[in-house]
């Protein structure tokens, strides 16, 4: 069987498998996203998998970088990325999405030991982190650079504020709206 032929058939198996599971999305025809864990949940995680154009002879590309694991720290993403590329290298050439998927789930205490349990841990964690010399500069070494107009630039500014020294019209109209509702409508005489 060819690759594509291969691709086909997961795809059919993996929607039949994952129907009516709220974990499981599917994004395009090669790209599959499962969530470990309840909404809201520090320890709840999106991992998305996708396919190359030779998947399952290649390994599939895996994303961590997903909106919704903003709050996972760094570490347990590089975790969870090594075990699932270790275990796809053993699945080469065969349809692996659903047993990566599992492979994480029977892990997933192992993988989210050093996922800190509340927001003031991943707050430290993030306080601790030091700049290296090599990304600091010297404050004085910084130039200001000061904008500077070209001719034409400067012209189509004068021409806005109308070059007369007249203002636009209708810069008052906020005048004139407050103006009027501060003293209501004319009364109608009846005749």
């Amino acid at each position: 069987m060819s690759d594509a032929e291969l691709q086909e058939e997961e795809r059919e198996v993996l929607l039949s498998i994952y129907d009516g599971d709220a974990a499981f999305k599917q994004l395009s025809p090669t790209t599959y996203q499962y969530k470990y864990g309840e909404n809201d949940d520090l320890k709840s995680f999106l991992l998305e998998i996708s396919w190359g154009p030779t998947y399952p002879s290649q390994k599939p590309c895996l994303n961590m970088n997903t909106f919704y694991n903003k709050h996972v720290v760094q570490g347990v993403k590089d975790k969870i990325a090594a075990h699932v590329d270790a275990e796809a290298e053993q699945w080469l050439g065969s349809a692996m999405t659903y047993t990566l998927f599992q492979s994480v789930q029977e892990n997933l205490t192992d993988l989210l030991a050093d996922q800190p349990d509340s927001i003031d841990e991943i707050e430290s964690d993030a306080n601790k982190l030091s700049i290296t010399d090599e990304n600091v500069q010297d404050e004085s070494s910084k130039k200001v650079k000061k904008e500077q107009l070209t001719k034409a630039q400067k012209r189509r500014q004068w021409n806005r504020a109308d070059g007369k020294g007249e203002k636009p019209r209708g810069w008052d109209w906020v005048d004139i709206v407050k103006h009027l509702s501060q003293t209501g409508s004319k009364p109608e005489y009846e005749s």
